[in-house]
């Protein structure tokens, strides 16, 4: 098995890309990459923004306390539980017994937008708020100031712009609204409606797009740039989202360490993040990576259809390439996946720090929905459970992790929550007639 990016027309011949071109369930373990500290020593990446970005949502918690009192303390952040009920589920349903812990990141259910997309929006309206009132002589590390008169006048004055699928357009929006400013989100067309009808709820406008996902941010991209008060949340390139989706890893370190649960080189760590653009699972996998470095492996995981972050590192053409070049639709029931382009930040800074790649096609991801309602309880939407099955790959092909019972598999669940119960039954009954498509290949 290949573990090194390829370069120009060499793709072409590639065993891994023909298997993604023929839109398989495609996996690529990558065992001989170089050690964390070495990449990230020589990455462009300022090493303070996590703690930064930790110590804004902190100055902010008082604020998120009073605004949004389902947050109790004002900490935006969601529960780590173990899921033995569904490790044993799969391990019947798919032929394989998995050496180690299956565990379950709750951030489908993030307080106020209920996905993994949270801590990174959240985060650049926060640091655009604080330019904001400082450019107003008001106090940027106060956090009474954001209830205050003076800065909601000033926050009406400018407006917040991003393009999105939906989570990271909920995220933007519901608090850049609550905060005072004027929002708006462009969305794709495969957008889920229920998410529209949620933000125009909040005041946030929202401008539809016959287009992708890229379509989307081009022309938000395009309108901010013709309004001088207008800021663009770049989920292409974006440091502000990096930063904040970086947070998630400091809360997954003291989340473990108060469970007893030790990260080291005899308790490895293995994350399957799913992935869209790749701003998400790339902040997550760069904080995990400053805390862990080499006991940590993050596993990337898209749909089969749209494989464009695993196609951009395979390759070596990152946002060069789209899943349209390899005859891709870039189209799945997985919205939040549906991603045709990777960032352009993500590829070349955070590509040899992911461990493994996985596509995985509509109904396994669909299936995992309704394991997880089963086995545990959980009511998450599709592109949530895109990773569930792929700590099973381990078991088959041969992994630069160990597969023992020190093992732990983290899967990241991405978004549910907010899903309206109508939509979530509609889920629920679709997974369960895809439950007989579960398989390792």
């Amino acid at each position: 098995m290949t573990t090194g990016a390829l370069q120009g027309s060499d793709f072409a011949d590639d065993e891994v890309v023909a298997d993604l071109a023929a839109g398989g369930q495609t996996t690529w373990f990558r065992p001989e990459l170089p050690p964390s500290a070495s990449v990230l020593d020589s990455i462009d990446v300022d090493p303070q923004v996590m703690d930064d970005a930790a110590a804004r949502f902190d100055r902010f918690a008082p604020w998120f306390a009073s605004t949004f009192p389902e947050t109790g303390t004002g900490v935006i952040e969601s529960p780590l539980v173990a899921a033995p009920a569904a490790q044993a589920d799969l391990d019947g349903r798919l032929g394989q017994t998995l050496p180690g812990r299956l565990w379950l990141k709750r951030d489908d259910t993030l307080p106020v937008s209920g996905s993994i997309k949270a801590r990174g929006g959240f985060h650049e309206v926060l640091e655009h708020a604080e330019t904001i009132a400082a450019e107003a002589g008001l106090d940027p590390q106060d956090a009474r100031t954001y209830s205050g008169d003076a800065f909601r006048a000033q926050a009406a004055e400018h407006k917040i712009v991003v393009g999105s699928t939906g989570n990271l357009g909920l995220s933007i929006g519901i608090l850049g609204a609550s905060l005072g400013f004027a929002c708006t989100v462009h969305m794709s067309a495969d957008a889920r409606e229920w998410k529209k009808v949620k933000l125009r709820s909040h005041g946030v406008e929202v401008i539809e797009h016959s287009g992708d996902f890229v379509a989307a941010v081009s022309a938000g991209r395009e309108s901010a740039a013709a309004d001088l008060r207008a800021h663009f949340v770049d989920d292409e390139d974006s440091v502000s989202l990096f930063a904040g989706y970086s947070v998630a890893a400091l809360r997954l370190r003291d989340q473990f360490a108060a469970l007893g649960e030790p990260i080291d080189a005899d308790h490895q760590l293995v994350v399957y993040l799913p992935c869209g653009i790749g701003g998400g699972p790339g902040g997550v996998t760069y904080g995990l990576k400053r805390l862990f470095g080499d006991n940590v492996h993050c596993v990337f995981v898209e749909p089969a259809t749209a494989p464009a972050m695993f196609l951009g590192v395979r390759t070596g053409l990152h946002s060069d390439i789209s899943v349209q070049d390899i005859r891709l639709s870039g189209r799945t029931n997985a919205d939040g996946l549906a991603v045709a382009r990777p960032s352009r930040f993500i590829g070349p800074r955070i590509g040899p720090l992911i461990s493994g790649f996985a596509g995985v096609s509509d109904d396994i991801i669909s299936a995992g929905v309704a394991v997880l309602a089963d086995t545990e309880g959980i009511e998450a939407e599709p592109s949530a459970t895109a990773g569930l099955t792929v700590p099973w790959r381990g078991t088959v092909s041969v992994p630069p992790w160990p597969m023992d019972e020190s093992t732990k598999h983290l899967v990241w669940l991405t978004g549910g929550a907010m899903v309206p119960a109508q939509e979530r039954r509609h889920y629920l009954a679709e997974a369960r007639t895809d439950l007989g498509a579960l398989a390792l290949t």
